[in-house]
């Protein structure tokens, strides 16, 4: 009889290989609309001066990969790079390697930038360019969101809500994820702009999915902040020092990198629970990034 460390083990394993899985199969998919957009190209002639519509490379966490429909599962993931493919003047092409519930140091570890090197070094995955026109990105919510919230909390009602020095260090390893992440694009895709997001404020009211969660609410009650307008607050202050350290790396001009400002454009009824939008929520998401790609690429999106 197997033990249960061993069944736990092939289990990790085998939730790791779906994912692997799932992720590679989006390649050919992505290959064939590239396939299309270059044959589609070649019938109006090399004189064409017709504008090419973005081709981006997306890696992030549950808002570029989210397999939900609100609450519900659903047939097509309904997350920001989902609605970004279908907005715009021209629709961009995307190649999707995101995976949900991945924190920056997963997604920034050596895995997960071997998968990032394989991507950019298939020439099939881009036009004549040999790379993106962009790097779009999503991290750092699952850092602190989950269990792990309740580390940066002080106990009610000691004030602030926030413990201030111990969410500094949690959102030092999200710079340095952030900064290794401008580091390798400078090594494998160097001049290729990155644009990044900041969430927006949730509402820690214990809503989730069946499947998974609460991330925020259980943290805040073991730690006495039971008050909902308290705990409101304790969550918007953790996301404003996360936008404040964004802004401070994309002030230095020569990290190419950008910061796309999506605090406030959702309203409560937007929110599906306590860390994702509902699908229309994600489109209002979705269009911060229209707006931020139209200004560093007129006319092709």
């Amino acid at each position: 009889m197997e033990s249960p460390l061993r069944s736990s083990v092939a289990l990790q394993q085998q939730w790791r290989d779906c994912i692997d899985k799932e992720v590679a199969g989006r390649v050919p998919i992505h290959q064939q609309r590239i396939a299309r957009l270059r044959s589609a190209r070649g019938r109006l002639g090399a004189a064409s001066t017709a504008p090419l519509p973005l081709v981006m490379l997306a890696h992030g966490d549950s808002w570029f990969d989210y397999p939900l429909a609100g609450n519900s599962l659903s047939l097509q993931d309904t997350d920001v790079i989902a609605q970004l493919r279908m907005m715009g003047n021209l629709n961009p092409i995307i190649l999707n390697i995101s995976h949900y519930g991945d924190s920056t140091t997963d997604e920034m570890s050596w895995p997960k930038q071997q998968r990032l090197i394989e991507a950019l070094q298939n020439p099939a995955n881009w036009m004549a360019t040999g790379k993106p026109d962009a790097i779009l990105f999503s991290g750092g919510g699952d850092d602190v969101a989950g269990d792990q919230f309740a580390i940066y909390l002080n106990r009610a009602p000691a004030a602030p809500g926030l413990n201030l020095g111990r969410f500094k260090l949690a959102l030092d390893g999200v710079k340095a994820s952030y900064l290794d992440l401008l580091a390798f694009r400078d090594l494998h895709a160097s001049g290729v702009p990155v644009f990044a997001h900041c969430y927006d404020f949730p509402i820690p009211n214990g809503s989730h999915p069946d499947c998974i969660g609460p991330w925020l609410k259980p943290s805040l009650d073991f730690n006495g902040w039971h008050n909902l307008t308290e705990s409101t607050a304790i969550v918007h202050q953790a996301l404003t020092q996360f936008k404040e350290l964004l802004v401070e790396l994309s002030q230095d001009a020569s990290r190419n990198f950008n910061l796309i400002d999506t605090q406030g454009a959702l309203v409560s009824a937007d929110w599906a629970n306590e860390l994702h939008p509902f699908p229309e929520g994600f489109v209002k998401i979705a269009d911060r990034f229209v707006q931020a790609l139209r200004q560093k690429f007129a006319g092709r999106i």
